[in-house]
């Protein structure tokens, strides 16, 4: 029986950033909640598995450390990556055809259409992802670094910005796990596609029935691609 035809969907700097990120926001959620919720229950218990707030809180900051060290390596890869491969990637920025996209798969899903629209190499769920992370990193990183060093802050600024950087910080972490948790997970493990898990994260592959499914545009473009290299 014939292997199955495999593309690369994330190499290996890509996986390395995204386990990087997920296990830095998980310790960061654990970690995070019981500091924002202190007078529940559940908190203090979690409190208590750390051997007081302050080994909790020590936690938390290593965690906040990695990951803006993955948000940095991100931001160099972005400029590394294409001067080593000389192949410049838009893929990740949106697209007239997104906004089109989304109104195509909400009609599909009313049952107003026949077919799901078809997606490029990446969708615009991964598009929204993919640039609220940037969002994220922004206000929490940004706030976290002004809770973490407010006597360096307040030389820069007035006093109630980083006194408002809490409220930032803590809003955008319950929007950011709502979102990881309920809309990401979904979409990428818990959907009837993939359940339990999409092993993509880890693999970095994707078969050509994954991609005639989830990404026909691209795979006719390397097709196209392969069949004019075959020819010369």
């Amino acid at each position: 029986m014939a292997k199955e035809q495999v593309f690369q969907r994330l190499d290996i700097h890509q996986r390395i950033q995204h386990i990087g990120m997920f296990t830095s926001f998980f310790v960061l959620t654990i970690t995070g909640l019981p500091i924002k919720f202190e007078q529940s229950r559940i908190s203090q218990w979690i409190v208590s598995m750390h051997g007081g707030f302050d080994n909790m809180f020590a936690v938390h900051l290593v965690a906040a450390v990695v990951m803006l060290a993955v948000s940095v390596y991100h931001l160099i890869y972005l400029v590394v990556n294409p001067l080593i491969t000389k192949k410049m990637s838009w893929a990740t920025v949106p697209r007239a055809k997104d906004f089109s996209d989304v109104i195509h798969d909400v009609q599909f899903l009313l049952g107003f259409k026949k077919f799901p629209p078809k997606f490029d190499r990446f969708t615009y769920k991964e598009k929204f992802d993919y640039w609220a992370v940037f969002w994220g990193m922004a206000i929490m990183g940004g706030s976290g670094l002004m809770l973490w060093f407010p006597q360096f802050f307040t030389q820069y600024m007035p006093r109630w910005v980083v006194d408002s950087a809490r409220y930032a910080h803590t809003d955008e972490a319950i929007l950011a796990i709502s979102a990881i948790f309920i809309w990401h997970f979904f979409n990428v493990h818990f959907g009837p596609k993939f359940f339990p898990m999409n092993h993509v994260w880890y693999r970095g592959i994707i078969t050509r029935k994954e991609m005639e499914e989830d990404h026909p545009l691209e795979l006719e473009r390397l097709d196209a691609e392969n069949g004019k290299l075959a020819r010369k």
